[in-house]
């Protein structure tokens, strides 16, 4: 089921999502100070181009303050509007029978683009 999943995200906008978020993060790797949410936005594209067989994880060993204070910038320099994005395509599509699955990969891609340092991708 995965990948009939994956193969129906990428062709009804996944392909586009994870290009907005490789774009997003090639520019904040730019500058030296990007560079962390450079790759995090990269980590957020990967989980949204294949979904379905993917799954968020605590990352362990990481540093918690660290991770928690990279996390309140992320989410004041853009990541509560990524998740309310995420939020409000995930609600639209769990009105439809159809689209109930893909409406919750949208919520897990929101709990990953709300708070993405400390997070990993099995």
């Amino acid at each position: 089921m995965s990948t009939v999943g994956n193969i129906f995200w990428i062709i009804f906008g996944g392909f586009f999502i994870f290009l907005e978020y490789i774009f997003a993060g090639v520019l904040l790797c730019l500058t030296i100070i990007g560079i962390p949410f450079g790759l995090q936005a990269f980590k957020i594209g990967v989980a949204s181009l294949v979904p379905f067989s993917k799954k968020v994880v605590d990352k362990h060993g990481t540093s918690s303050s660290l991770s928690l204070l990279f996390n309140i910038i992320w989410i004041l320099i853009g990541g509560i509007w990524i998740a309310l994005s995420h939020l409000l395509l995930g609600v639209l599509l769990c009105i439809t029978l159809i689209g109930i699955p893909f409406g919750i990969q949208h919520f897990k891609l929101m709990q990953l683009a709300f708070m993405p340092f400390g997070k990993d991708l099995k």
